[in-house]
């Protein structure tokens, strides 16, 4: 298993996982963004308008809950390519198989 090319395929799969998890790890990052103005226009419109605060608040924490699921899952997303990617797994298997 020391074969050069081995390694090189190797490590080309760990490095696209790698990349792969960081373009997962920025949902995190726009969600937050995203959450922020969701927030911020929430406000704004209870500023205006302080009699529609139950209505605008409740569309506000469904919004916020629909934000921080798509951030969550691109969490753990990049949790598994980091730690438990199955895509090094498989390349070892068909290593062994010679393909």
């Amino acid at each position: 298993m020391h074969d050069p090319q081995v390694m090189d395929s190797l490590a080309q799969v760990m490095i696209v996982g790698q990349i792969a998890s960081a373009i997962a790890v920025m949902t995190a990052v726009t969600t937050t963004f995203g959450q922020s103005r969701i927030a911020s226009h929430a406000i704004d419109a209870i500023a205006r308008q302080p009699e529609a605060r139950g209505p605008v608040t409740t569309s506000m924490f469904v919004g916020l809950a629909m934000c921080e699921t798509g951030g969550i899952y691109g969490l753990v997303i990049a949790i598994l390519l980091l730690f438990a990617n199955p895509l090094v797994g498989h390349f070892m298997r068909l290593m062994e198989v010679g393909l």
